[in-house]
């Protein structure tokens, strides 16, 4: 199965800000931002150039797509099931993506980053509705339950996670019991809720073109 291998820092340098793909390390002063705030490379500390027009909806695009840990492929597909769907096409994006069940495997604190969050669903270490499924991309639907495995749950790393993710407070959009590693995807995300950082309109008009 194909994945993005590219070293995870480097991307949140890439974008100039914190996508928060590593997990802890993220919240602490050794996450790479902290350190070296410039983008990767030879000429990283001199990369002042202003982007074209079409460099700008890249960025965009790109920031998305690693926040969320999907490829291109995936990303592109994910966006035309959005525009066939009513409502807004850019707030049915990001919906969707929230929707996936390794993005809310990770927001219900399963992992500590959506990566660990995506590799537990495909070791099987998650049910849905009570039943196993190990499709990263797997639409959840509002009103389903999803939880760990006996076995997941007794791993002292997603322990560690629901910890973690307790202690930083869950999405309104779902509700979660910590000491059973269940929770309940309760609706749709609305866009307010979801981070003001991501621009999904320079992706509509990227796509449009």
């Amino acid at each position: 199965m194909a994945r993005n291998l590219d070293p995870k820092c480097r991307q949140c340098r890439r974008e100039g800000e914190k996508l928060f793909l590593k997990g802890e390390k993220c919240f602490t002063d050794k996450c790479a931002i902290e350190r070296r705030s410039y983008a990767p490379g030879q000429h990283g500390q001199k990369s002042g150039a202003r982007l074209s027009d079409y460099g700008v909806h890249l960025r965009a695009k790109q920031k998305i797509r690693r926040v969320y840990g999907v490829l291109e492929g995936q990303f592109r597909k994910t966006f035309f099931e959005a525009e066939r769907r009513k409502g807004q096409t850019g707030e049915n994006l990001l919906q969707l993506l929230e929707a996936r069940l390794d993005s809310v495997a990770y927001r219900m604190g399963f992992g500590a980053s959506r990566t660990e969050s995506r590799q537990i669903v495909r070791h099987n270490g998650v049910l849905v509705n009570g039943k196993r499924v190990n499709i990263p991309s797997f639409i959840v639907k509002p009103g389903d339950v999803v939880q760990l495995t006996d076995r997941a749950r007794a791993s002292l790393r997603c322990k560690a996670a629901l910890e973690a993710a307790e202690s930083r407070g869950f999405p309104e959009w779902i509700s979660v019991d910590v000491k059973e590693g269940k929770g309940t995807f309760k609706a749709m995300p609305q866009r307010s809720e979801l981070p003001a950082t991501l621009n999904e309109g320079l992706v509509i008009e990227l796509y449009s073109k």
